[in-house]
């Protein structure tokens, strides 16, 4: 998925979370703590990442503004040795790139690589992401778009030890190819 449509359906459900918040939340009165109020104007902020409210109790009559923000999704990545740690897309592209080195693919394409995986481990919907899901998904992108890195990543993948790790593997694929 493009990070294009990735946007367009983020605005989307954007908009129809902002349009139920509107017509079913309710925010307590911070002067007579009435559980109630009521949405007077709603503007989104400059940089589009919040909306501003202004409110107005129904009991007491008072005014009072509200900033509503999206909660960012954030995803956690278990190492092997079960250590936690945050997801960071740049490490991925370090990965990528290296395993690219010397090849004739554009920082571009690198770049989609980089978005299509962070996009498919969001979309798993889980706040912890095994690194294993993450290597077998780099490895898939990068059979498709160069077989040398492929073998590259691969071989840190599997830690490969030896020339006979290397040998197995190829001929796997070559089998696997007929």
């Amino acid at each position: 998925m493009l990070l294009v449509d990735v946007l367009q359906v983020v605005l989307i459900y954007t908009y129809y979370y902002y349009i139920w918040c509107i017509l079913f939340s309710s925010m307590k009165c911070p002067f007579c703590q009435f559980n109630d109020s009521e949405v007077l104007e709603s503007r989104v902020s400059e940089d589009g990442n919040s909306i501003r409210r202004r409110r107005e109790c129904p009991k007491c009559k008072k005014r009072f503004t509200t900033q509503e923000k999206v909660k960012d999704s954030v995803l956690w990545v278990i190492k092997k040795d079960g250590r936690r740690e945050l997801f960071d897309k740049e490490k991925v592209k370090r990965g990528i790139v290296r395993a690219l080195e010397k090849r004739p693919v554009s920082m571009a394409t690198i770049d989609g690589i980089v978005g299509d995986i962070e996009s498919e481990m969001l979309r798993e919907e889980k706040e912890e992401i095994p690194t294993t899901v993450i290597g077998k998904a780099v490895l898939k992108k990068l059979k498709k778009v160069d077989k040398v890195a492929w073998l590259r990543f691969a071989s840190v993948y599997f830690e490969f030890e030896n020339l006979d790790d290397f040998e197995k593997i190829i001929y796997e694929k070559q089998k696997s190819k007929k």
